[in-house]
């Protein structure tokens, strides 16, 4: 089940909210796991065994690594945890990868080759673990105490909004709003109107770029024109920053129905002039996660210069493969670490002069190519794509040249997109507090009724409008739905 589904929007949404409110204080957080576990065994049926072990292993280990906190069987039970977590998410995720690997390397030697029939993917496996791990470090690390209570924690590595996309929820953020929060008429509002907003970021703006996006990805390389192959992957970068940030909004909107406050996943990432700045707005939680349990741990930057970066080098090289198991997700991560390490020579210097907006411009192109090792799964395709960029792959005909994707309303999504993409909201937050300010005090009242009034109405517009295009069919893929 995902958000953007009927299901969810008119039925399941509905039938918790409102047996949330009936349940009580003391029974909000057993009805949420039991509906967290619910909606995780709507798609995944069996793998629900998978987080009720999840649940098990990791509250089994926090309350031993706290018993034993003084002593070496404490430093015993994490590594333990830490095992059975990585074990986990390596069976799921990686066996297959590695599988092949192996098998390829086999191949050469002429020796047999390993069978392994093919594993799926349990949704939101990667979210999860990395949140069951930061739990279990930071008891050792003494930064919370354990949870004794098995639902509370068995709700804090399920709770649904952010189960299949994240944010990664760090547990000493949500530890006393586990045992104690208050659902208050404002923070439900709130709740609901980033909720749909983050909807309509998904379905008004994030599907109709996928349309174009595997139309032409599933064109063969003799279909392919420049213009096609720009506007490809252009699409794409909008796809991806509307899907993922998108629900990481509709996640925080839904924390706040319920009571929890989640922190911030993106802070318009494509407004960055370096890959620096980039990662400190981009899946905010995931890149936070990695500093705080794998660069800082590996020694981060107090160990010299090329410590620093080999560690550069590891962390993105796993925040690749983190994003899929392939090589092509691994390439594309030291792909980034390549260039936040040009930015931390002279080099930079030039960048840095340049016009605020060039500097935008030239690291978008960056990422841009970026994404064209991110979308293709070997390095000849990713190279056979960059060919016909640049207008070198050959005479390809013109059957699918890139004005039939264009039309008026593709155009009208593009724009909108690339303006949401753009700090406009915050804009007019300041802006509306700047004319609040000025104004005489008995009309500031009805000011900030009609901004109010205007807010509702357009949480109304974009809630109808989904809901339509949702009701229609619509083409509805989720990228990081199996991450």
């Amino acid at each position: 089940m995902v958000f953007s589904s009927i299901t969810f929007l008119f039925f399941f949404l509905p039938g918790v909210l409102l047996l949330y409110w009936l349940a009580g204080k003391k029974g909000r957080n057993l009805l949420l796991l039991f509906a967290s576990l619910l909606f995780y065994a709507w798609g995944e049926g069996i793998y629900l065994l998978l987080m009720l072990a999840s649940i098990s292993i990791n509250y089994i280990c926090g309350r031993a690594i706290h018993a034993y906190q003084s002593r070496p069987s404490g430093r015993y039970f994490l590594v333990l945890g830490i095992i059975l977590n990585l074990g986990l998410l390596g069976y799921f995720k990686y066996a297959q990868f590695l599988t092949e690997n192996i098998n390829y390397l086999l191949g050469i030697l002429e020796i047999p080759l390993i069978d392994l029939n093919p594993i799926r993917l349990p949704i939101g496996i990667s979210f999860f673990t990395f949140q069951a791990l930061s739990y279990i470090i930071d008891v050792y690390r003494q930064k919370n105490e354990p949870q004794k209570n098995f639902i509370n924690l068995g709700l804090y590595i399920s709770l649904f909004p952010q189960l299949i996309a994240g944010p990664i929820v760090r547990y000493h953020d949500i530890a006393r709003q586990l045992a104690d929060r208050r659902v208050t008429t404002e923070n439900f509002t709130v709740g609901i109107q980033r909720f749909f907003f983050g909807l309509s970021k998904k379905v008004l703006l994030a599907n109709p770029m996928a349309v174009i996006v595997d139309q032409i990805f599933a064109l063969p390389g003799t279909e392919l024109t420049a213009p096609v192959a720009w506007l490809g992957v252009f699409c794409f970068t909008l796809q991806l920053y509307y899907d993922f940030s998108g629900y990481s909004d509709m996640a925080i909107g839904l924390g706040r129905m319920f009571g929890f406050h989640f922190l911030e996943n993106f802070n318009y990432p494509y407004i960055s002039r370096s890959f620096d700045e980039f990662w400190r707005r981009w899946h905010i939680s995931l890149g936070t996660w990695i500093r705080d349990y794998v660069y800082f741990p590996l020694g981060g930057s107090r160990l010299g210069e090329v410590r620093t970066q080999i560690n550069l080098f590891i962390i993105f090289f796993l925040c690749g493969l983190w994003h899929g198991a392939s090589w092509n997700y691994a390439i594309w991560g030291v792909y980034n670490a390549f260039f936040i390490l040009i930015e931390r020579t002279r080099i930079s210097d030039f960048r840095r002069k340049l016009w605020f907006p060039l500097q935008v411009l030239l690291f978008m192109l960056l990422f841009m190519f970026g994404m064209v090792i991110f979308l293709n799964p070997t390095l000849s395709a990713a190279k056979y794509y960059f060919l016909i960029m640049f207008g070198f792959g050959g005479e390809p005909t013109s059957t699918h040249p890139a004005s039939i994707y264009l039309n008026s309303k593709v155009l009208f999504e593009i724009s909108i997109g690339v303006l949401l993409a753009m700090p406009v909201y915050p804009a007019l937050g300041n802006l509306r507090q700047k004319i609040f300010d000025k104004m005489p005090e008995p009309k500031q009242y009805i000011f900030d009724l009609s901004v109010h009034v205007s807010q509702l109405s357009i949480t109304i517009g974009l809630a109808y409008f989904t809901c339509i295009s949702l009701a229609s069919g619509v083409y509805n893929p989720f990228i990081y739905f199996r991450f």
